[in-house]
């Protein structure tokens, strides 16, 4: 063993051999013990100092014998004297190293703050998850309603099922209903209630067939608060059958209605189940929006 090798060991020119057995035997039960503070049974602490003898036996002159580990057992279950860990007490064979008990009140630390800053992300983790869930139920509003083709009779100068034609205007019974999630929705009446303020998109399908040489006739609004947003219309005796749709984006504040109203003196004709209606919340309003402090 070089002299450099001994001094990286003991911090001075004499080896491990070289030291006195009772020397070795007492600082490496020092240490053990203070490694085995947290141990509530005496024995536990037999089983580091074991191990520190045998790492001594490999770096020095040594011999190993079933008489020595004996001794060292029996001294480490008869330790009366006083434990102390502050750093740098702990006066081990291998001199200023950090050994176990040296190094015991600062892993004692680490372990706290590793715990608080977990315990503080865990906190921070489930405060995004309630403000995620909170604002994803909170934009859970669609629906999709068509209307039901019994509700059209026959007409005088027609030989085909029309709804219409009306002497006011008439919204629109779009009663079967696919989708309404949030419940904005009120098939009865045909109004769809905004649930939250927010941006909503909606579009609708008109379909009409009155058949060859007839006139194609109507005129269906969508209404917002009884003012028009958009509409699609058709009158010609062009074509027999035909369709239009619409979609548009509309800022709603709580409690506005939109309904879809079809025109006084028109009306629309066979495949009523062609009639589509249908509204979603793109976004909230963020000033309205659940918010959990941090």
């Amino acid at each position: 063993m070089s002299q450099n090798l001994k001094n990286g060991y003991l911090g001075s020119s004499k080896a491990p051999g070289d030291l006195d057995f009772s020397q070795q035997a007492r600082e490496l039960l020092r240490c053990s013990l203070c490694h085995s503070l947290l141990s509530s049974s005496p024995q536990m602490a037999a089983i580091p100092a074991l191990l520190l003898l045998g790492s001594l036996f490999l770096c020095s002159h040594a011999e190993t014998s079933t008489g020595i580990i004996d001794a060292l057992k029996a001294a480490a279950l008869q330790w009366e004297g006083p434990i102390t860990c502050d750093d740098w007490d702990c006066n081990c064979t291998f001199t200023r190293q950090r050994s176990c008990c040296c190094a015991a009140n600062e892993m004692y630390q680490l372990e706290d703050q590793t715990y608080g800053r977990v315990k503080g992300l865990w906190y921070d983790i489930m405060t995004l998850y309630h403000r995620v869930k909170a604002l994803s139920e909170s934009t859970k509003i669609a629906f999709k309603a068509t209307m039901n083709s019994a509700i059209a009779s026959v007409q005088p100068d027609l030989e085909v099922k029309c709804f219409g034609p009306f002497n006011i205007n008439v919204p629109l019974p779009f009663s079967e209903v696919t989708l309404n999630d949030g419940f904005g929705y009120n098939p009865t009446l045909g109004i769809f209630t905004a649930p939250k303020s927010g941006i909503y998109v909606f579009s609708f399908t008109i379909y009409s067939y009155v058949g060859e040489s007839e006139r194609l006739y109507h005129k269906v609004i969508l209404m917002r608060n009884g003012e028009q947003a958009v509409s699609v219309w058709e009158n010609n005796r062009e074509d027999g059958e035909d369709s239009a749709s619409q979609i548009v984006i509309l800022r709603l504040v709580q409690g506005d209605q939109v309904y879809l109203d079809l025109l006084s003196g028109r009306k629309i004709c066979r495949h009523l189940e062609y009639n589509i209606f249908t509204g979603y919340m793109l976004y909230p309003d963020m000033e309205e929006a659940p918010f959990y402090a941090d």
